[in-house]
């Protein structure tokens, strides 16, 4: 049987640009439109300023942060294992753990907040250690508890008043009782007036009367005096001994919330794999994304895992894409880059198309289903455009991006060219941003062959916002490439108005690199590039197409 859809997570790549952001967002929403299935826009990683700038434009919050898509305790059965309140009794958690045919149970304030765990192993401890004769007092029991344990009555004192001192003692006759019961004791009796009346008078704060055997009024009039409790019980002498000790509350036997090994719903199985298998426990609590209890797992319940759907969007490449990929189930990828490395378990639609950005693809879309764009949504998708066309100046521009460009700023009512200027003005803003930051704004990692090399990009409509951001990346470049476990680094700094990129670059042979990729004389470490703006169509294939000849040569 197909494995129910539940929610479908549309993805962009890992150092996200406006492209994927926007079309995640508005493929998302198109899919909403149209399908019976919640989709939900995420990122892949921080947003850049451009970015920033166009979702507070039109009026969006930034997309979820997803870093894996492997799966997680959310994608399992949690068994909704009820919590019990402190003041349980053992042995209504016994019943209960024996009903549900469970041998853990979570103890819960009223807000599901996790207080502590009680095992069956627990109950069983108490049960056995029979020279605790002082576990009802130190442990604070309310009557309720043991007028419960005993299916009693209370013939006199309060039930909603707890045992505070004393031990348990069994009261035969008077004359064996005589130097053994003391003041605040808990005392065991059955039907013998003179045994019941010692044990008030020698200061008892409890009578637990035994075979439902009768009390005089004298006996109930002394205990009220003396502040004695007198509770009845059907259970035998030795039955309501062994009994009266489970009466304690689960609080004084659990296992503490500090000591629990426990599990979020973001936890992954992966990981709640390793804890389970160096651990003793069967069960496990789970918390939801709150920090609230709602339920319990075990090893059984990772068998049966439900994986999580996702849609692609602007990458078709594994070295761009969340961790966790190969235990996802891809339903689409709508792209506009070549195609790369990705497989599928299963057959996926898979939409790819030379041209200049993923939403104009999007646009198309819109279209074929006859759903309208909202304003906000044709702002965004118009900004992507703008991003990845350089506002219609990249040579990866076709017609196609032109007029979805122009029919998205017509639905969203903006002036193209003023908007560009300020969206790229936003990005080339480097107030408050360190190296890192500014690197990652828009960076991707590619292989041909052996050879696994970065190409970032940033666009500038001044000469001073370039040539500050060149001082700035330039010195973080080796740190890049180790960061990203790749030997060679390349960053375009891509003037928009004049056309032209000053590429800097780290790694061994990649002066030569570029010198025999764009025939030039690099100088201080900078290629000038006349002409060159797009990453995708001007960089990637020949810098790929050199690499391969340099590699053929070796």
């Amino acid at each position: 049987m197909p494995e129910a859809i539940r929610k479908v997570n549309v993805i962009g790549h890992l150092h996200p640009d406006t492209d994927s952001i926007c079309s995640a967002i508005a493929y998302a929403y198109l899919k909403n439109q149209i399908s019976d299935i919640e989709y939900e826009p995420r990122r892949a990683g921080a947003i850049n300023r451009e970015t920033a700038f166009a979702l507070k434009k039109f009026g969006f919050e930034e997309p979820e942060l997803i870093t894996s898509v492997a799966p997680q305790i959310k994608d399992i059965e949690i068994v909704p294992l009820e919590g019990v309140g402190p003041e349980t009794s053992l042995f209504s958690a016994w019943n209960l753990m024996r009903d549900k045919k469970t041998s853990t149970l979570c103890i819960t304030d009223g807000d599901d907040g996790l207080l502590g765990l009680i095992a069956v192993k627990d109950v069983a401890n108490a049960n056995m250690d029979i020279f605790d004769t002082e576990v009802l007092s130190e442990s604070k029991t309310l009557y309720a508890n043991v007028i419960e344990t005993l299916q009693g009555q209370m013939v006199a004192g309060d039930p909603d008043g707890a045992i505070t001192t004393g031990r348990i003692r069994v009261g035969t006759t008077p004359e064996m009782m005589e130097g053994n019961i003391e003041k605040g004791d808990i005392v065991l009796v059955t039907n013998r007036y003179e045994t019941q009346r010692f044990a008030v008078e020698s200061g008892a704060s409890c009578l637990i009367i035994c075979n439902d055997a009768g009390v005089s009024s004298i006996v109930v009039e002394a205990a009220k005096n003396n502040d004695c409790a007198v509770i009845t019980t059907p259970y035998d002498t030795y039955a309501a001994a062994r009994l009266i000790c489970m009466s304690i509350p689960v609080r004084a036997k659990m296992l503490h919330e500090e000591n629990i090994l426990r599990f979020s719903v973001n936890t992954s199985i992966d990981d709640a794999q390793k804890v389970m298998a160096s651990s003793q426990h069967r069960f496990f609590p789970v918390m939801d994304e709150s920090g609230r209890y709602i339920g319990v797992v075990s090893s059984p319940n990772m068998i049966n895992v439900n994986k999580k759907h996702v849609i692609l969007v602007d990458h078709n490449e594994r070295s761009q894409a969340v961790s966790g990929l190969e235990r996802a189930e891809i339903m689409e990828i709508i792209d506009h880059h070549r195609i790369g490395s990705i497989e599928t378990a299963a057959p996926a639609l898979f939409r790819n198309m030379p041209v200049g950005c993923t939403s104009t693809i999007i646009y198309d879309i819109f279209q074929e289903n006859g759903v309208e764009i909202p304003a906000n949504i044709a702002g965004i998708m118009l900004s992507a455009i703008l991003s990845d066309t350089l506002a219609f100046r990249s040579p990866t521009c076709t017609p196609k991006d032109k007029f979805a460009g122009e029919q998205l700023a017509k639905i969203a009512g903006v002036d193209i060219d003023e908007y560009a200027d300020a969206m790229f003005d936003a990005g080339a803003d480097l107030t408050g941003r360190t190296a890192e930051d500014v690197f990652n704004s828009d960076f991707k990692v590619f292989s041909r062959g052996h050879a696994r090399f970065g190409v970032g990009q940033g666009s500038f409509m001044t000469e001073n916002s370039r040539k500050a951001a060149e001082a700035l990346v330039g010195p973080y470049l080796k740190d890049a490439a180790a960061a990203n476990e790749i030997p060679m680094v390349f960053y375009m700094f891509t003037d928009v108005k004049s056309q032209t990129t000053e590429m800097l670059y780290w790694g061994t042979d990649t002066e030569q690199i570029v010198a025999r990729t764009f025939d030039v004389t690099p100088k201080d470490g900078i290629a000038v590039l006349p002409g060159i703006v797009s990453r995708k169509k001007q960089v990637i294939p020949p810098l790929m197409a050199t690499l391969q000849d340099m590699e053929t040569e070796d």
